[in-house]
């Protein structure tokens, strides 16, 4: 049976704050996005103990590292030299967590994908690399905001760079988003169903007077229920994240924030809208007979 965890930065900056968070719902883990204002890769070595430390007494487990690792422009070389130095020092952190999951993008969207699918293939050969000497799996996200936003796309390179060390991360609120994405499920998860190594949950609405929106768990636009009955008719075994994005009342995340989540401002407010979020999601997957909290 799959494991539950919430994204760190969805909840608050304080570790102990999360932690509790997860303990209240009885959830298996966390997933590190951003702590104490600073993103994983700059995190220091006291810091990154204290974070095992305080799991393990409380009995959850760090289930992945949510690099922003290449959300960048795929023709910056200077940026992407970079995001290299990132990707190696989140796998220091995984490792020191005792994870082998460490999250990964494909570019900021800009030219059409077919006119930079090659170099996006020739840009992932040392990433490629580094994970594989270092026993790692990216787990490559859909977003919308990258040149990798639908299940469809992330099937396609997954099998253009046929390596073990990448495989899908799905969201399927990043396909409802993303532009010629599908219907979350059944279409656009059919694509990854197979291999898919992670996965984060969030709700959105689209067309809404605000446009395309997050709104609570289970209220939106997403067959949540027929996606987590099927997860339990395969005995998925993986991990379901928590990653809200949604704000109770009318102030809602900022879209820049949206594409570049982690830090205060970001957190703020979202313990409570977390809370709601992850009630829903238990409720239901307790009427499909998992029960948790």
């Amino acid at each position: 049976m799959f494991t539950i965890a919430v994204i760190t930065d969805e909840v608050s900056q304080d570790l102990d704050t999360v932690v509790d968070f997860a303990r209240e719902f009885d959830l298996d883990g966390i997933e590190l996005r951003s702590i104490w204002d600073k993103p994983p890769q700059d995190l220091s070595d006291a810091e990154i103990a204290r974070i095992r430390d305080r799991t393990g007494e409380a009995g959850l487990s760090v289930v992945g590292v949510a690099a922003p690792f290449y959300k960048c422009d795929i023709g910056d070389d200077d940026a992407c030299r970079e995001h290299l130095g990132i990707l190696r020092k989140c796998i220091r952190v995984a490792q020191e967590l005792d994870t082998k999951l460490v999250r990964v993008f494909a570019f900021w969207k800009g030219e059409p994908l077919e006119q930079c699918w090659d170099r996006i293939i020739d840009r992932y050969a040392e990433p490629l690399r580094i994970a594989d000497g270092e026993g790692i799996v990216m787990g490559l996200e859909n977003e919308a905001s990258t040149l990798i936003g639908t299940g469809a796309e992330t099937r396609r390179m997954v099998d253009a760079l046929d390596s073990p060390a990448v495989k899908p991360l799905w969201d399927p609120c990043n396909e409802l988003f993303a532009d010629g994405g599908q219907a979350p499920y059944p279409d656009g998860y059919g694509h990854i169903r197979a291999d898919m190594c992670h996965m984060h949950f969030k709700d959105g609405a689209r067309g809404t007077a605000e446009g395309d929106v997050n709104v609570p768990m289970c209220e939106g636009e997403i067959d949540y229920r027929g996606q987590f009955a099927d997860l339990i008719e395969q005995g998925y075994d993986g991990c379901l994240s928590l990653e809200t994005h949604w704000r109770i009342g009318s102030e809602q995340i900022e879209q820049t924030l949206i594409d570049r989540p982690g830090g205060k401002q970001f957190s703020e407010a979202g313990e409570a809208a977390s809370r709601v979020c992850m009630r829903n999601t238990l409720d239901l997957l307790a009427e499909l007979g998992v029960s948790r909290a």
